[in-house]
């Protein structure tokens, strides 16, 4: 296998999620496939809470890539079938976290993800 920036990122991504703010291994899907307007998709990192519902999803990119508005659409699209509760977008260097507000079908910046609960 191949180790390309993107997959370094997820990598160490996941061992944030995992060291740092205690994320139960058991409960990380990586490259969940799923269908969007009858196109097959992958989400990076999937992350599911207690009940089995989608919890965070994460969009890993490369280093040399910069976060741009289109990398939030991919991922709100994304969302949009999934309805997960928080959205993270991250380069490895830039992280950009989001709580969905499903009510006014829009999202607020934080600071941090929560720890696991």
């Amino acid at each position: 296998m191949v180790l390309t920036p993107e997959e370094w990122v997820r990598q160490h991504f996941v061992q944030f999620l995992i060291d740092v703010k205690k994320y139960p291994v058991s409960l990380i899907a990586l490259e969940k496939q799923l269908v969007i307007n009858n196109r097959k998709k992958r989400t990076d990192i999937l992350i599911f809470n207690n009940e089995g519902k989608h919890d965070i999803i994460v969009e890993c990119k490369a280093p040399s890539i910069k976060i741009t508005q289109d990398t939030f659409d991919q991922i709100a699209r994304y969302n949009l079938k999934l309805r997960a509760n928080y959205l993270i977008v991250t380069n490895g260097l830039s992280h950009f976290y989001c709580k969905m507000d499903f009510e006014n079908e829009t999202y607020v910046f934080l600071k941090e993800i929560p720890d696991y609960q």
